[in-house]
């Protein structure tokens, strides 16, 4: 019997590939149908492995989320007695609590969801803010992966820039960026106003003047927060503002806003398809699954 393999679906074939490779085990892909009413019909590949590693990016989630539980089934009604999830990007975190009277609590709901059909999850730079330990969540050992230092040093490319985050959410990941590139860093007050309107202000704006400056953020979607950054960041006199997030969710609309604003570099990672992908996750996935095909 095959110790375990890496699966995934064909729009995610390069991700897959890239991930089997660096665990050296074989790789196999779902083929994914979709009826003419838009309900999906997948059907795994026959596989003797006892460890399914499942590589499922969840943006664009609601398209996703259905065909993927319907994908673990299959792999359960064929025998499969391990499965494990690797979502770089992991969708409805945000609602982790109920902010208003009516709404749902989302990230318990697709927690449960998940956390039945999977034995691990495996996910990179989680958008936490309120969530301490995801296997709580989920029910089944999971984790997140920080990508923050090395989405540093990429952008940095051997200097030392003022690492600037949006908010104090983003402490921890300009904390962690900083400690990697011996450098300082601060981060804005904000205060969101709504899904597309926040107000910022600077602290210590005395560090800006005259430096190289790499913003670092998790998630980038619609890039109100991040162009408002970049354009008070170049008016307090910052040489230069780079751009590093983990999860480029935006189009190109919002990358030639950033680009407009003043961003002389952006870059993400491959967690999310996105033109301004530097930095392949195959590395920090493989490693953080190694125990599953040796064990």
């Amino acid at each position: 019997m095959t110790r375990a393999q890496v699966h995934g679906f064909a729009e995610d074939a390069p991700e897959v590939g890239r991930l089997a490779e660096r665990l050296a085990v074989p790789m196999g892909l779902v083929n994914l149908h979709a009826f003419p009413d838009g309900e999906s019909l997948p059907t795994v590949p026959l596989t003797d492995a006892s460890t399914v590693i499942l590589y499922r990016s969840l943006h664009h989630a609601n398209e996703r989320l259905v065909s993927l539980l319907l994908t673990a089934d299959a792999y359960r009604r064929c025998g499969v007695a391990r499965l494990v999830l690797v979502a770089p990007y992991l969708c409805y975190l945000r609602q982790d609590v109920v902010f208003q009277p009516g709404q749902s609590l989302s990230r318990d709901v697709v927690g449960q969801w998940l956390g039945a059909a999977f034995d691990r999850i495996l996910t990179v730079q989680a958008h936490l803010h309120r969530t301490l330990d995801l296997t709580e969540v989920f029910g089944v050992p999971a984790q997140s992966v920080s990508i923050a230092g090395d989405l540093a040093v990429l952008a940095a490319a051997g200097g030392q820039p003022l690492i600037v985050g949006p908010d104090i959410e983003s402490q921890p990941l300009a904390e962690e960026a900083a400690r990697r590139l011996g450098t300082d860093w601060i981060v804005f007050d904000k205060t969101r106003l709504g899904d597309r309107q926040v107000r910022l202000s600077l602290n210590s704006p005395e560090k800006i003047a005259g430096r190289a400056v790499l913003f670092l953020d998790d998630i980038c979607s619609t890039g109100g927060t991040l162009e408002q950054s970049i354009v008070m960041l170049r008016q307090a006199g910052a040489a230069s503002v780079d751009v590093a997030v983990a999860h480029a969710l935006f189009g190109a609309d919002v990358e030639s806003r950033l680009r407009a604003a003043g961003a002389r570099q952006i870059l993400s990672s491959d967690s999310v398809p996105n033109p301004t992908n530097k930095m392949e996750l195959a590395g920090v996935l493989a490693t953080a699954l190694r125990k599953e095909t040796t064990a």
